[in-house]
């Protein structure tokens, strides 16, 4: 579920976008700047990172959820469980969001 806000921000810079498309304008194509292949590393090792971060967030929530259960408290690890998973989203989008955006 998106936000109002949200959805209407991608719509704005898609139909500007658009414009200036249908104007003529016409937009770069996506070129690595020389000398960037070095952050493009690091960016990469960071997605990782963060992929296996998440993986991690998950396994710990849900064996935390398996003890809790036990104990009769399972419900109240669900709402990490769900902290968790839209961290994993927010993370996954980032990049389809910024090309939107661009």
């Amino acid at each position: 579920m998106s936000s109002p806000a949200l959805t209407a921000t991608l719509s704005a810079a898609r139909t500007v976008k658009d414009t200036l498309i249908l104007a003529g304008i016409k937009v770069p194509a996506p070129v690595q700047p020389p000398g960037t292949a070095g952050l493009l590393t690091v960016l990469g090792w960071g997605a990782w990172l963060v992929t296996l971060a998440c993986i991690g967030g998950i396994f710990a929530v849900a064996g935390k959820m398996a003890f809790a259960h036990r104990r009769g408290e399972g419900s109240e690890a669900v709402g990490q469980l769900g902290w968790v998973m839209g961290g994993c989203v927010l993370i996954a989008a980032a990049g389809p969001i910024v090309n939107v955006l661009l």
